[in-house]
């Protein structure tokens, strides 16, 4: 392939996230999580298994306080999320997975583990394995979050 028909590489990185991502969510809905949107849906994903505060689920998402705050109010209103007083700051509070949300969960764990194993079938154990230690390489530098 010369590299007039080369795809960017960013692009090429961004290519199997949508993928993996519109796959899930469509396995989500397929299990009768059909009532949020694909927006809420990323909020949600980078709430931690102890607890966000709205601050850095704002900040992971890439957008304002305000609107991360309109998201989560749905997604609570949806019986994914609830928020607690946090225990580390009595001021602020902490936004944590339901049992809803992680029953969904759940549903994005096994269709990871389905779209890996067609990835390693087609990529081969060693290569599959080879782009994940790339990648979390690349991880140490680009990831403010990690």
């Amino acid at each position: 392939m010369d590299d007039e028909q080369r795809v960017d590489l960013g692009v090429s990185l961004f290519i199997p996230y949508r993928y993996t991502e519109d796959r899930l969510f469509r396995a989500l809905q397929d299990a009768g999580f059909d009532d949020w949107t694909l927006a809420q849906c990323r909020v949600f994903q980078r709430v931690a298994p102890s607890g966000s505060r709205l601050k850095d689920l704002a900040d992971q998402a890439q957008m304002t306080k305000q609107s991360a705050s309109v998201m989560i109010d749905q997604l609570e209103n949806l019986g994914y999320v609830r928020r607690l007083p946090d225990p580390a700051d009595g001021r602020a509070r902490l936004i944590v997975i339901e049992e809803r949300g992680r029953r969904a969960i759940e549903v994005v764990r096994a269709t990871l583990d389905e779209i890996y194993t067609e990835w390693k079938t087609y990529l081969g154990t060693r290569n599959f394995t080879l782009l994940h230690q790339i990648l979390d390489q690349l991880r140490e530098i680009t990831d403010p979050y990690a």
